[in-house]
């Protein structure tokens, strides 16, 4: 019922910048919370930020301050600006999302294919 496509991954050098979008299609369904998380390799996935359909916003202690997320209700799409980035953001990150069907009003949980971000140092 809903897809996630995510863009935006790449490799840059300590200190620079990239911009993650997630853009969710679909009918029948309004977006809750979305949110970015991470995992590097051997390492457990973990939040990085959520936001929520109200625009209240949370985030890891490791990334607060160098990140930022946003969304654009009308485009159904969340945004994950990384700033300052550092060896340690190295990680596969995926987009996340909670929809509620109109029809039935239950909710799901459905994640992107996920995106590479290596940073160099």
């Amino acid at each position: 019922q809903v897809q996630l496509v995510e863009s935006g991954g790449g490799a840059v050098q300590a200190g620079g910048s990239l911009r993650l979008s997630c853009a969710a299609s679909g009918s029948g369904f309004s977006l809750n919370v979305m949110g970015w998380y991470r995992q590097a390799p051997g390492k457990q996935r973990e939040l990085v930020a959520s936001v929520t359909s109200g625009g209240s916003t949370n985030y890891a202690g490791s990334v607060k301050g160098r990140f930022t997320i946003s969304r654009d209700n009308a485009k159904n799409t969340v945004y994950l600006q990384m700033n300052s980035l550092k060896p340690e953001d190295t990680a596969v990150y995926y987009c996340n999302t909670r929809a509620r069907r109109y029809y039935s009003g239950s909710f799901n949980d459905y994640w992107g294919q996920g995106t590479q971000v290596t940073v160099s140092s």
